[in-house]
C-alpha cells in the first residue's frame, strides 16, 4: 500500500485500494483450503487489484484473468476503442482448490463441419489422430487390428498404450481408413462429447439488455449465466458460496439454482429486500423459511443487546461505525488497541489513530490507559468508543491531553465518542479526506431496524465472489442474508 501511495498519491484510487486491502485479507481468511475467490472489476482498477491480490493470496495461486464481454460496442467512443469488457480475477486459496472443467455446447456449424461420419447405428462421430504429440518410445509398437491389417505407429509413437488400443478396437471406437497405408484414427462420438472447453475469454454470455426479463434495474446487475459458470467451475453441490458485495443477489440466485449454500452481504437493506423478492418470485413464498436475514443495531437498545450477548461482536461493529480496522491480535491480547485508522499527514508519513472500545461500566483509568497506548505507539490520536456516557472526570482527563497539530489544523489528541454519538452521525475529529481506511463513495443510510450484527467470523466458504466494479463505503456491514439450514453442510475441505 505504501508503494501504491508513492505512485498514485492521495487519490480516489488509493482510497479505493486501501478500502479493499483489509477486505481481501478477511475474504482470504474465511476461504476453505479448497476454496477460490473471484473478483470482478473493470479495466480502470484491474491492474492495481491484481497486484493487491498477488500480495494477499500469493502469485502462485493466481488462476485466471477472465475477459468478459459485458456489452456491445457503443457509439460514444470517438477517440478510443469502445470499452465492452470487464475483468474477473480468480485465485485459489491453496493448491488443493476445487476445479471442474467447464464446457459449452458445440454450435450447429461446428457439428456440421466436424462430426461428418456416421456409425451403422446412426451415431455421429469425428476422427482424431492417435499419434503421440511427443516422442514416446514406450508407446511405439505395431498393431494388428481386428480387421486383419497391421498399422505402424508414427515416429512419435501412439497416444495410447497397447492395452488401451485393444479396448478401443473391441468397442468399435477405431476408424479404419480405406487406404492401407493411411493412419489409424480414433472415433469421438457427438453424444459423448462435453462440448467446447471454456477459455479465459467469455464472449458467449448475453448481456442484460433493457428489455431482458432478468433485468431488475440494479445498476451493477450481472447475468445469472455468468455466476452459474463461475460456481460450476469452482464448487460442487452443498458447498458454501459467499458474496460480500451481493447487490441485487445474482450470486445468491445462481447458488440457489445450482443447489449451493450461500451467504450474501451488502451495505444497504435496499439490496437485502430486493434479494428477498427475487427469491420469492423464483421459488415461491416458502423459500423464506430456508434462510435468515440479519442486520446491525440501529439504536442504543439494539447495541446494548449486542454488547451483552457478544462483546467482541459489539467491538467490531462499533469500530466499523468509524471505518476502523480491528487489530490482528487475539482476543484478550490486544495490548490496549482494539482498532486502528490510518491517515496521511499531507505529503508526509502515514499516521494512525488508536481506538479502544468499552461496552461495560466506565472508569476514569480507561482514558489514562488509552493515553499511554497512544504515546507508546506514537499515534496521532486516541479514541475511546463507549456504550455508556463517560463521566465528567473522564472528559476532563481527555481534554488534558491537548491537541494533535498539523499544517491543516488541530484535533483533540484524546476523544471520547459514545454509540449514541455515532448513531447520530458524529465521527472522529481527524484530518478529513486523507484517511486510508475509507473510500470516496457513501452508501445510502439504512433505515430498517434489525436484531443482530452480521459478521464474516466463522464463515468457511468454498467460493467467494467479490464484485467491486463500483467502490463501496468502508463501514460496517448493514445486512447479511444467509441460508444456514436449507441443506446439510458439506464435509469436503473441512
Amino acid at each position: 500500500m505504501q508503494a501504491f501511495r508513492t505512485f498514485l498519491g492521495d487519490s480516489d484510487m488509493l482510497a479505493y485500494l486501501a478500502m479493499m486491502a483489509p477486505r481481501l485479507v478477511e475474504l482470504r481468511r474465511v476461504l476453505k483450503p479448497t476454496g477460490s475467490i473471484y473478483l470482478h472489476c473493470d479495466p480502470t482498477a484491474s491492474h492495481y487489484l491484481k497486484l493487491l491480490l498477488d500480495a494477499v493470496m500469493g502469485p502462485q495461486y493466481f488462476l485466471n484473468e477472465v475477459v468478459w464481454k459485458r456489452t456491445s460496442a457503443h457509439g460514444d467512443s470517438s477517440r478510443r476503442l469502445p470499452a465492452v469488457h470487464d475483468t474477473i480475477l480468480s485465485y485459489a486459496k491453496s493448491s488443493d482448490s476445487s476445479w471442474n472443467q467447464t464446457f459449452t455446447p458445440y454450435s450447429s456449424q461446428y457439428i456440421q463441419e466436424h462430426f461428418v461420419h456416421t456409425d451403422p447405428d446412426g451415431r455421429l462421430f469425428r476422427r482424431v489422430d492417435l499419434r503421440s504429440p511427443n516422442p514416446r518410445p514406450n508407446l511405439t509398437y505395431d498393431y494388428r487390428a481386428r480387421n486383419g491389417r497391421l498399422y505402424r505407429p508414427h515416429a512419435n509413437g501412439w497416444a495410447v498404450s497397447l492395452e488401451m488400443m485393444r479396448q478401443l478396437d473391441a468397442q468399435g471406437r477405431l476408424f479404419f481408413p480405406a487406404k492401407e497405408d493411411a493412419r489409424l484414427r480414433r472415433k469421438i462420438y457427438l453424444d459423448e462429447s462435453p462440448g467446447v472447453l471454456v477459455s479465459d475469454v467469455w464472449t458467449d454470455l448475453p448481456p442484460i439488455h433493457a428489455s431482458s426479463q432478468e433485468r431488475l434495474g440494479y445498476p451493477t446487475q450481472k447475468p445469472e449465466a455468468l455466476l452459474e459458470r463461475i460456481l460450476r467451475a469452482s464448487s460442487n453441490e452443498n458447498d458454501v458460496v459467499l458474496d460480500p458485495f451481493c447487490g441485487c443477489g445474482t450470486t445468491i440466485a445462481a447458488a440457489q439454482k445450482l443447489n449451493r449454500r450461500w451467504i450474501g452481504i451488502d451495505v444497504t437493506h435496499l439490496a437485502i429486500g430486493l434479494i428477498r423478492h427475487r427469491l420469492r418470485d423464483a421459488y415461491g413464498e416458502n423459500v423464506s423459511k430456508t434462510y435468515q436475514v440479519i442486520g446491525e443495531p440501529v439504536s442504543i437498545q439494539d447495541a446494548a443487546v449486542l454488547a451483552s450477548s457478544d462483546p467482541y461482536q459489539f467491538q467490531w461493529w462499533a469500530l466499523g461505525l468509524v471505518g476502523a480496522r480491528p487489530t490482528d491480535g487475539k482476543k484478550g491480547a490486544d495490548k490496549g488497541i482494539d482498532g486502528r485508522v490510518y491517515f496521511h499527514e499531507g505529503e508526509g508519513a502515514t499516521r494512525q489513530i488508536i481506538l479502544s472500545v468499552k461496552a461495560g461500566k466506565l472508569h476514569a483509568p480507561f482514558v489514562r490507559d488509552l493515553r499511554g497506548v497512544v504515546e507508546r505507539e506514537k499515534a496521532a490520536i486516541g479514541v475511546l468508543l463507549t456504550l455508556d456516557e463517560p463521566t465528567k472526570a473522564m472528559r476532563a482527563e481527555a481534554a488534558s491531553a491537548g491537541f494533535y497539530k498539523w499544517f491543516g489544523g488541530t484535533h483533540p489528541r484524546l476523544q471520547i465518542l459514545t454509540i449514541a454519538d455515532l448513531l447520530s452521525g458524529r465521527r472522529i475529529d481527524a484530518p478529513v479526506g486523507q484517511r486510508t481506511s475509507v473510500t470516496y463513495k457513501r452508501a445510502p443510510k439504512a433505515v430498517p431496524k434489525a436484531a443482530e450484527q452480521p459478521s464474516l467470523y466463522g464463515v468457511d466458504a468454498d467460493v467467494v465472489m467479490a464484485d467491486i466494479k463500483r467502490p463501496r463505503m468502508a463501514k460496517a456491514t448493514l445486512g447479511r442474508i444467509k441460508q444456514p439450514k436449507a441443506r446439510q453442510s458439506s464435509k469436503r475441505g473441512r
